[in-house]
């Protein structure tokens, strides 16, 4: 997996532009250590960083292909095709010829033999640029579920795009501009398909095709959800799911380099940890590596709350016994998590800050930790997405309200009460901003889009638009998440749930069938009943893990009460009182999850205005 950039101007010179799309390039760095390239023509820059999964020696890009001594296309490529030697295989039929073995040059001359209808016949996760010569035409691709990131900017004669908003952001013609759509975005947790926090950057949309030429810009989808009938019984559906990602998995643990398991402890990670085991093992390359991320003392100290029942500790180690895993703990302490290179990386691979604090810096520093034994990993990510795993899922309050239902996971069910995540900034700023209203337009966008089937009942119908929701806007939140914590270690995560045949068929799979028995991810747990544990079978969903040292929660509130002494460029959007008010409440064993992720907010944000300079224009 890599990182790339770009740059096409149709009314200039670009091949004495290198330091520019050099100094994007760089600001990629850490998406690509293992090697830099660079590919220039009169109208078009390009720029790729490797990180090397397959194919070490011979993927060296930007990547050209070539007819006869002439350039056909260049790619610059950022992806894992999990399918590409059965594309290989059909290509050769057609006659053309390979020099390498990996899957970079099988998607360029995929494009040469059909275009950009390539997207469709691709499995895995995948972000490239290909320079078509003749035509004079960049074409951007994403991957259907958006697990690869792409962004771009329109210049009045082009367009620069990049894996990551802060490559873009290096370009001379950009500037670091958050207007007050970029904050109702950064703020409501409503994720909008193509939108970004930064005035003028853009993302591909997942499953989106975009063309850049003479002529302006196109785009076509060449994917997205339909509604399909499911004519399958239960006991089908089963086996057809425990395939599916029985598939997806054996796919996704092709790779030259060593391999790990992102493991939990929870159902998702076990599932995935136990196929790829099976499957390493059949082909003598187990057994498999597994990582864990842990607190120094949390098990010992440990307090239930309303998110989480159980630490992981004692069900990670029954997984990795189970198996026979190569097991490995990550024990994070307080000062790690409050260390100022760690929460700065964590900010820096973002380049937005998400308001998770903790859970964001552990992620960083599990990657961290696990880049020095694997280059990439597998893990459990978005099965809940895809099952229906969340515990709103299955109340019916929650349901029934028009409005995304995870933002009761995140303490946002209201933008304006003391236990909101804005409650500590400025109330004239939050009229102005005017989250509720934001939101409630961009959750009617996504209703509209929601595919239905006649003559279901009613419930069907609203669960079908809270799975339809819960796919196309949180998942991409976390994916986005994901995908930029691992890359800064770097480290290839791989998200077998999110095979787009898995998806499809799951989300066409009645309610009634997916919560057959009550509980939730009912299909999930009745397709792994042989892979697990029963205790890890019967296990709760519990989310990412956070701190519950005290320690770290006095921190929180230490900083909290210095941001709000200082002349920062957090201060004209804080509510300065009631912050302050805030910070000198006495601490508890277990802060409210509202409480936790009000400060981490202003704190995330302060730091994420100082690193970037950011300019606001919010005045409507």
């Amino acid at each position: 997996m890599c990182g790339i950039t770009g740059w096409v101007d149709f009314s200039r010179d670009l091949t004495a532009q290198r330091p520019v799309v050099a100094a994007m390039t760089d600001a990629l760095a850490s998406r690509g250590p293992d090697g830099e390239g660079f590919w220039l023509a009169p109208h078009v820059a390009l720029g790729h960083r490797r990180l090397s999964v397959i194919d070490r020696a011979g993927g060296h890009q930007p990547m050209v292909a070539e007819q006869d001594g002439r350039t056909l296309a260049v790619i610059t490529y950022c992806s894992e095709v999990y399918n590409f030697r059965e594309l290989r295989a059909e290509l050769e039929a057609k006659g053309h010829r390979f020099r390498t073995t990996g899957d970079t040059e099988v998607v360029l001359r995929s494009y040469l033999e059909w275009g950009d209808g390539l997207a469709e016949r691709l499995n895995g996760i995948f972000a490239f640029g290909v320079w078509d010569v003749a035509r004079e035409e960049l074409v951007l691709v994403r991957d259907r579920l958006g697990v690869k990131p792409l962004y771009y900017y329109r210049t009045p004669t082009g367009l620069v795009f990049a894996s990551e908003p802060k490559a873009i952001l290096t370009h001379p013609e950009v500037s670091a501009t958050v207007d007050a759509d970029g904050l109702r975005e950064l703020l409501s947790l409503a994720k909008t398909p193509g939108a970004a926090i930064w005035r003028g950057i853009h993302e591909v949309r997942p499953g989106e095709v975009l063309r850049i030429s003479h002529a302006g810009v196109t785009s076509r989808r060449y994917w997205a959800l339909e509604a399909v009938e499911h004519r399958d019984d239960l006991p089908t559906t089963i086996r057809n799911v425990r395939h599916l990602l029985a598939d997806a998995v054996a796919r996704q643990t092709v790779a030259d380099v060593p391999l790990g398991i992102l493991l939990s402890g929870g159902l998702d990670s076990s599932v995935v940890t136990a196929l790829a085991d099976r499957t390493l093992r059949e082909k003598n390359a187990g057994p498999v590596r597994t990582f864990a991320v842990d607190f120094a003392g949390y098990v010992e100290g440990f307090h239930t709350d309303y998110m989480r029942e159980t630490p992981d500790a004692p069900y990670v180690k029954e997984m990795a016994e189970f198996i026979g895993s190569r097991h490995t703990d990550i024990v994070l302490s307080t000062s790690d998590l409050t260390g100022p290179a760690a929460r700065a990386g964590a900010l820096r691979a973002s380049d937005f800050p998400f308001g998770r604090g903790d859970r964001d810096t552990s992620l960083y520093l599990l990657c961290k930790a696990v880049s020095q034994h694997c280059t990439a990993a597998l893990t459990g990510e978005s099965s809940d997405e895809v099952f229906g795993g969340y515990w709103w899922f299955h109340d019916p309050e929650i349901v029934a309200r028009p409005d995304f239902p995870w933002l009761a996971m995140f303490g946002h069910v209201t933008d304006d009460g003391p236990d909101s995540a804005t409650s500590l900034l400025d109330v004239g700023l939050l009229k102005t901003l005017d989250l509720p209203g934001y939101r409630h337009a961009r959750y009617h966008e996504a209703l509209a889009e929601v595919p239905h089937l006649d003559g279901v009942s009613a419930t069907e119908r609203r669960m079908r638009e809270i799975c339809y929701l819960t796919l196309t806007r949180l998942m991409q939140l976390l994916l986005d998440r994901m995908d930029r914590m691992s890359m800064s270690a770097p480290i290839e995560v791989r998200v077998p749930f999110c095979d787009h045949r898995l998806v499809e068929y799951v989300f066409n799979t009645p309610w009634s069938m997916k919560s057959f028995d009550g509980r939730e991810k009912s299909l999930l747990r009745a397709a792994a009943a042989d892979l697990v544990p029963p205790s890890v079978l019967e296990r709760r969903k519990a989310p990412f893990p956070a701190t519950q040292d005290v320690g770290y929660e006095k921190w929180l509130r230490s900083e909290l009460a210095a941001r709000t002494t200082e002349d920062g460029p957090i201060t004209p959007l804080l509510n300065l009182n009631r912050a302050r008010r805030l910070a000198a409440e006495p601490t508890g064993p277990v802060s409210s999850n509202e409480t936790r992720s009000t400060i981490e907010l202003v704190l995330r944000l302060d730091d994420w205005l100082r690193a970037y300079d950011v300019r606001l224009d919010v005045d409507d």
